[in-house]
């Protein structure tokens, strides 16, 4: 059997302000038809699929599973996402690959780092 990922979903308590959040950071379209308690993001180019699904309550603790972005330059990226409402968490640097953590306006963690 083969398999391809079709989406990264994401728990949300506004699914739709956070789909149109990372809609604005990945060029992406934010689906129509849905109801706001599940909500897409379809990418530009036949990029990565996101949803957003409404949860009662935050999940907990640090996320299990996160994004990884690349952009031509990672500091002018990270001072875009800061201003439109990221917050940074943490920089790290290993065998000379370097990234920023950033979490979105929900808490969710993501990481950008220098596109080769």
């Amino acid at each position: 059997m083969t398999m391809r990922i079709e989406m990264v979903t994401f728990d949300a308590r506004s699914p739709r302000a956070l789909a149109q959040w990372w809609a604005r950071q990945t060029g992406g379209e934010v689906a129509e038809g849905f109801e706001d308690d599940f909500v897409t993001v379809e990418a530009s180019a036949g990029g990565l699929r996101l949803g957003f699904q409404r949860v009662a309550e935050p999940t907990p603790g640090k996320n299990r599973i996160h994004l990884d972005l690349a952009a031509p330059d990672r500091e002018l990226e990270v001072e875009r996402l800061l201003g439109d409402g990221a917050l940074e968490v943490a920089r790290h640097e290993t065998s000379g690959f370097a990234w920023v953590v950033l979490s979105d306006p929900e808490g969710n963690h993501f990481c950008v780092s220098q596109q080769h």
